[in-house]
């Protein structure tokens, strides 16, 4: 715990954290294949399901920008028992979460990031914001640190970063070199749609880590 918390600290942007722990972006588009390739199909359970989810998370984003742990309640937390995340052969374990700092360039906007990790190699960072929406990639640096800083460093480690809005996945390898890649955005807020191709991802990450 005290190795996360010193990294987390210490890294207060995306080219901080590549020049001081030589970690670089993988620019071959087959290194994170993952949430584009072989995707598992969905339920119509599964369809109907999302459907739901999404009109209640814009039924509660009318009134602004969702706070303290209504995006976990809203979008992490079920979009993560879809997958079977929180049942065998998984293992949850909350890590303590952080505070990250924007400037937008007329103004700071502060929010915290809750951190689950599933496995040891999938990790969960749900960002909710004090004031203004903050995107998930200002979200990144501090994701990558605290998955860097995982105790089985052989395998691949996936993240999720979410804000309520958007969804972004996180492969990172820190053998032999360190690289790490990006998935697209998918955006919750605009069609049902992505909320059902995140969930694809998301079923396909929970196959390889359950391995």
């Amino acid at each position: 715990m005290a190795k996360m918390i010193a990294v987390t600290d210490a890294v207060k942007s995306l080219s901080e954290i590549e020049s001081r722990f030589g970690l670089h972006r993988a620019e071959d588009e087959q290194f994170f294949s993952e949430w584009q390739q072989a995707l598992p199909d969905l339920s119509e359970a599964e369809r109907t399901k999302l459907r739901i989810l999404r009109q209640r998370l814009l039924y509660h984003q009318v009134k602004g920008d969702l706070l303290e742990g209504s995006v976990m309640l809203l979008v992490a937390s079920p979009l993560l028992e879809l997958p079977g995340f929180y049942d065998p052969p998984f293992r949850m374990q909350a890590e303590e979460g952080m505070e990250v700092t924007v400037a937008d360039g007329e103004e700071i906007l502060r929010g915290c990031i809750d951190v689950l990790m599933m496995q040891q190699q999938f990790w969960t960072l749900v960002l909710e914001s004090k004031k203004a929406t903050i995107s998930t990639r200002s979200a990144l640096p501090q994701a990558l640190a605290y998955m860097m800083a995982t105790p089985d460093s052989e395998k691949p480690q996936y993240g999720m970063l979410t804000n309520g809005d958007d969804i972004l996945f996180i492969k990172l390898v820190l053998q032999p070199e360190k690289q790490y890649s990006l998935s697209r955005v998918f955006s919750l807020y605009t069609l049902t749609q992505e909320w059902q191709a995140a969930l694809q991802v998301l079923k396909k990450l929970a196959q390889i880590v359950a391995i």
